[in-house]
């Protein structure tokens, strides 16, 4: 008889299991960039497909070969800076918005009717507050996505950056180039009330066991006199914040077509803006926001220039 390997079931890396508030990340850690420029985009996230390459990597077994690769589509049309915030000691202490904010923002936020320009004498942190234009997009959705987004370089760098970026477009290609390496922060997909089987693998008992089969066995020793918080027990699932590490972009490009098919792809429609190739997964479903950045921590070992691309799967 083999030795019996009952693992403890669930992660514990991701503890509490707790469900996000919102449909967009937030960031709570930024990486450090000495150029002045934004260091978050914001874009939707449309499916999967495939791309041949030629393998560009120095030491494998395939090099100069085309190899199969599966691609996420991002769309991302451009986002616009409505407004600067600036923060002293970690403190917010004054914001800017722009004199014209588009129409769709008043949906998202109350816009105040006398809008400060004055710039505080003393501060070490400014901001872009960035909203999307879901219109762009066939999400259906009008209500945008607001964000702060951190800026890299120096404090009069970042104040010259945001003063000439407030109320103007950010394009994807201004953030990022073919080749960088990205984290992708998502919420992933809600899989509603389930049972321990799915929610935490738990196995499903025999045919001569007592009373429920997709189920545990007990809840737990007699003493302590309470149920552990471990013990797997049915409830929600899914819908919980998720970063993915060093996703390698693969392609930036402002001509969709070369990714629609004739009717669209399936469950998002076409793409009408710039869109981005990522190598692998990302964490939620079509039409989910997610918030890229540039990678906090980079693998060394990556390829800095990404391979070239010969056919993509529409």
């Amino acid at each position: 008889m083999g030795k019996a390997h009952a693992p403890r079931r669930g992660s514990m890396q991701y503890w509490p299991r707790k469900r996000s508030r919102h449909s967009l990340v937030r960031v709570r850690s930024w990486p450090i960039n000495n150029q002045a420029k934004p260091l978050a985009f914001i874009g939707y996230k449309a499916g999967m497909t495939h791309v041949i390459a030629t393998d560009n990597r120095s030491k494998a077994l395939t090099k100069g070969e085309d190899i199969a690769l599966p691609t996420t589509i991002i769309d991302c049309p451009p986002i616009i800076v409505a407004g600067l915030s600036f923060y002293l000691h970690s403190k917010k202490i004054a914001q800017i918005l722009t004199e014209k904010p588009n129409k769709h923002l008043k949906k998202k936020i109350q816009l105040p009717k006398n809008k400060s320009k004055a710039i505080p004498s003393e501060f070490d942190d400014v901001r872009l507050l960035v909203h999307t234009q879901p219109k762009l997009t066939p999400t259906g959705a009008k209500k945008p996505k607001l964000l702060e987004i951190a800026l890299g370089g120096k404090k009069e760098e970042k104040l010259t950056y945001a003063q000439e970026k407030l109320g103007q477009e950010i394009k994807i290609n201004e953030v990022f180039e073919s080749g960088n390496q990205i984290d992708a922060h998502g919420i992933t997909t809600g899989k509603g009330f389930q049972g321990t089987v799915k929610r935490f693998g738990v196995m499903i008992r025999s045919h001569k066991a007592e009373k429920t089969k997709r189920g545990i066995g007990n809840l737990g020793a007699w003493t302590p006199k309470r149920v552990d918080f471990r013990v797997p027990q049915s409830g929600k699932m899914g819908y919980h914040l998720r970063t993915d590490f060093n996703k390698q972009i693969l392609k930036i490009s402002d001509k969709p077509e070369e990714i629609n098919p004739k009717n669209g792809i399936q469950h998002y429609g076409k793409v009408k803006n710039s869109y981005l190739l990522l190598k692998g997964s990302v964490p939620g479903p079509k039409k989910r926001a997610l918030v890229l950045l540039p990678s906090i921590r980079p693998n060394k070992k990556t390829v800095k220039d990404a391979p070239d691309i010969t056919f993509i799967s529409k």
